[in-house]
C-alpha cells in the first residue's frame, strides 16, 4: 500500500527536457497569483473569448475551439463518444496511439488498428488501403501526430487528404506533445478533431486541454443518440456561443497563465515558433547521430521530441539521476518495458533554444564520458 510523503518546500529547482510538463515563464506563473473570481462573471466572459479567439487566431483556423480543465486525454474518449457510432480505425505505432486503441474498446466500439512496429510511421497509402479493402464503413480514423513514446512524427496532413476523399469518414488527430511546436494547417488537411495538452510544446502549466473542431464534426454528432457530457461538442461550443463561457467551472488561474502566454505565442507567430522547434530537433539529430542513433524511422522524426536508441550501452537511468543532481537538468527514459533502457528522450519544446538544448546535452556528454 502507498504511504503519505509529506509535500515540502525546499526542492531544488530542475530545468525540464522530458516530453512534459516543460518549463513555464516566470510572468505565466505570475499571472495565476491573482484574487479568485467567478466563473459567471463578466470578467471570465473576458478572459474565456479571449484565449479561445487568441488560439484561433495563433493556429490559423475557422473551426471552433474548446478550452476545457482536463488532460488531453479527456478528448480521446470524447472525441469517440461524440463521432463513432460502431467502427473506428485507429493508426498504432507506440504506445500513446494504442492507448487510444483501449480507449475505445473500453468505451464498447469496434476497433480496427492499422498497426505498425513501434518506431515506424503511418503511411498514408496504408490508410486508403484500409479504408479500400474493408467490408467496415468507418466512422472515424484515429492517428496521433507525435507519438512521444518513440519519437515519431507522423504524416497527419497527407492522411489527411486520403481520409477527405471518404466524406463519411472523420478524422482525428492527437496531436497532445506537438500542437503549438510544430506547425500544422489543420483546415487545409480536413482535421476534423484536433487536441493538445497545455503542458507539452504550449508551455504552459497542466491542467487544460485544448481542442479544435470542425462544422461536419460538429454536425455529425448532432446526429448521434448519444455523446460525452464534459466534452461533448455541442454541450462545449453552444455554450461558448450563448454566454462566451465554459459550461462547467474552470481552473481559472491556469486560464489566467493561458491569456499571458497565448500573448506570448501570438508575439512569435505559429509557422515562427514551429521553426524554432524544428531547429532544436535537427540539432538533437546531429548530437545523436554523433554519439547514438535516433530510434524512429528516418525522415519521420518528431520536432519536439527526441528519441535516441542507447547504442552505447550506457545506464539510462544512472545517467539521468547523475545529471539531475549534477546539475539539474531532467530528461527522460525510454517509454515503458519495451524502450526502457534501450532509448532515453529529450523533449525539445516550449521555451527552449538550440543553446539550452546543447546545454543538456554537454551536461550528457560529461556524465556518461561520451
Amino acid at each position: 500500500m502507498t504511504k503519505k510523503r509529506e509535500y515540502k518546500d525546499d526542492y531544488p529547482e530542475k530545468k525540464l527536457y522530458i516530453p512534459g510538463p516543460t518549463g513555464v515563464r516566470d510572468d505565466v506563473v505570475e499571472a495565476m497569483c491573482q484574487p479568485m473570481f467567478g466563473h459567471r462573471m463578466d470578467r471570465m466572459t473576458d478572459l474565456y473569448t479571449t484565449i479561445v479567439e487568441d488560439t484561433k487566431e495563433f493556429l490559423g483556423t475557422d473551426n471552433d475551439v474548446m478550452i476545457l480543465t482536463a488532460s488531453g486525454t479527456e478528448f480521446w474518449e470524447a472525441s469517440t463518444l461524440n463521432l463513432v457510432d460502431e467502427n473506428i480505425l485507429v493508426t498504432t505505432c507506440g504506445s500513446f496511439s494504442e492507448r487510444h486503441a483501449n480507449v475505445a474498446e473500453r468505451l464498447g466500439k469496434d476497433v480496427d488498428r492499422l498497426a505498425y512496429e513501434w518506431g515506424q510511421a503511418v503511411k498514408p497509402e496504408d490508410v486508403r488501403e484500409a479504408l479500400e479493402s474493408s467490408e467496415k464503413q468507418y466512422d472515424v480514423v484515429a492517428c496521433v501526430m507525435n507519438e512521444s513514446s518513440t519519437g515519431v512524427r507522423n504524416p497527419v496532413e497527407a492522411i489527411g487528404d486520403v481520409i477527405a476523399e471518404y466524406p463519411d469518414t472523420y478524422f482525428v488527430v492527437d496531436a497532445v506533445s506537438s500542437l503549438g511546436g510544430d506547425y500544422v494547417d489543420i483546415d487545409e488537411h480536413g482535421i476534423d478533431v484536433v487536441f493538445a495538452s497545455t503542458q507539452k510544446a504550449f508551455a504552459m502549466p497542466p491542467g487544460l486541454a485544448v481542442c479544435v473542431v470542425s462544422d461536419e464534426a460538429y454536425e455529425r454528432e448532432l446526429q448521434k443518440d448519444s455523446a460525452s457530457w464534459y466534452g461533448g461538442f455541442q454541450r462545449s461550443l453552444d455554450y461558448y456561443d450563448r454566454k462566451g463561457q465554459t459550461h462547467s467551472t474552470p481552473a481559472i488561474p491556469i486560464m489566467l497563465a493561458y491569456r499571458k502566454q497565448m500573448k506570448h505565442m501570438l508575439d512569435e507567430g505559429h509557422e515562427e515558433r514551429s521553426r524554432r522547434h524544428e531547429e532544436m530537433a535537427e540539432y538533437t539529430r546531429e548530437w545523436a547521430a554523433e554519439h547514438f542513433a535516433m530510434f524512429p524511422e528516418e525522415g519521420y522524426e518528431s520536432q519536439t521530441v527526441a528519441c535516441i536508441e542507447n547504442t552505447q550501452g550506457i545506464d539510462v537511468a544512472a545517467t539521468i539521476e547523475r545529471v539531475s543532481e549534477e546539475y539539474d537538468m531532467v530528461f527522460s527514459n525510454g517509454y515503458g518495458s519495451q524502450l526502457g533502457e534501450e532509448t532515453f528522450r529529450i523533449g525539445h519544446m516550449g521555451e527552449h533554444t538550440v543553446e539550452s538544448i546543447r546545454e543538456l546535452t554537454d551536461a550528457i556528454e560529461d556524465v556518461a564520458g561520451l
